[in-house]
């Protein structure tokens, strides 16, 4: 009789869950047309960035998708689906500060307007501890990369304004450690077990990233270019099937399975927000802002710590190695 009743709670609880997630996932209404606009987005071979890139292509923007993998299926799949030729495909390995500076230089010399930046490849475990660089991959290529890459991009930014630059965060910014001690985790030395670990790290970064938008939207005040985060929602999207290699026991892999079953958007549901506050006319002039489901959130507390910002902001610098005339 107990089971039964405990059985019946916990079943009518995950589906008002399930109900409440599907009825409040937010969806973009804009309209706007992107024609004679440039949009680069990274991670644009799969998951949120190849559903942002149909998304945009589809509204005439000129998209340059940049992807550490082989993008030509994808490319031509967008093209087939969206009816827009201009379509570029670069490669960009964030887990290298030099890969991020050529693709950069070359942006840079071949285009002559970037409107739209959006900041979205990602990873969340790493069998590595260091990249060649010396930092750890996960911070490298969620956060440090996209960091260097915005960095040196403002000037074209600035150049079309208004326009716009866009970082994917998560709601996992909420469970971090961050500090300066820890901002370029060193795994050999950590004593967590390894998914918390990496779980921890994520949230770090993405928490990282958030600092990084609302300083860049801080430093741009003035300029027409914004500066703003989102969180896609839990998504059915390779970044979570990978998820298993950091897995050490099938009640962890059980568990993330059942959330991703019963609670997790598909990727086009997942790009709404990112598409959202990318083309939203509404949001021509928001900055510094964090979005969930297409309205703005409150960030993590230490997002509010001026003095615990610019200190991260600080040593992102000399992470990635800025020169001086680089800096904003």
């Amino acid at each position: 009789m107990w089971f039964l009743l405990i059985f019946s709670f916990f079943g009518a609880l995950i589906f008002g869950l399930f109900c409440i997630a599907r009825l409040s996932r937010g969806i973009t209404r804009s309209n706007s047309c992107l024609i004679g606009k440039t949009a680069i987005i990274t991670g644009a071979n799969s998951g949120l960035g190849y559903q942002t890139t149909l998304n945009l292509a589809a509204r005439g923007c000129r998209i340059i998708m940049a992807d550490v993998a082989d993008m030509e299926k994808s490319k031509q799949n967008v093209i087939k689906f969206t009816n827009n030729t201009n379509i570029l495909t670069k490669k960009l390995d964030l887990s290298s500060l030099q890969s991020v500076r050529e693709f950069a230089a070359d942006i840079i010399k071949t285009e002559e307007r970037l409107d739209i930046l959006i900041n979205n490849a990602g990873i969340v475990g790493s069998l590595e501890n260091r990249t060649k660089d010396d930092l750890h991959p996960a911070m490298q290529i969620n956060y440090f990369g996209h960091f260097l890459l915005t960095h040196l991009l403002i000037d074209l930014l600035k150049k079309s304004a208004p326009s716009r630059i866009i970082f994917t965060s998560s709601l996992l910014a909420f469970v971090n450690n961050l500090s300066l001690d820890n901002f370029n985790f060193d795994c050999s030395t950590s004593q967590m077990n390894k998914i918390s670990r990496e779980w921890l790290i994520y949230g770090n970064n993405k928490l990282a990233v958030i600092i990084a938008s609302d300083i860049f939207a801080q430093k741009l005040k003035g300029t027409e270019v914004t500066s703003n985060c989102i969180h896609p929602g839990l998504v059915k999207t390779p970044i979570f099937t990978r998820t298993h290699t950091v897995m050490e026991n099938c009640l962890h892999e059980m568990f993330f399975t059942c959330c991703n079953f019963f609670f997790a958007k598909d990727a086009w549901e997942g790009s709404q927000t990112l598409v959202h506050v990318a083309v939203s006319k509404k949001l021509q002039r928001e900055t510094g802002k964090y979005f969930v489901d297409c309205k703005p959130f409150v960030k993590p507390r230490l997002a509010y710590d001026q003095q615990f910002c610019q200190e991260i902001w600080k040593a992102s610098e000399k992470y990635v190695r800025l020169e001086e005339h680089e800096k904003l």
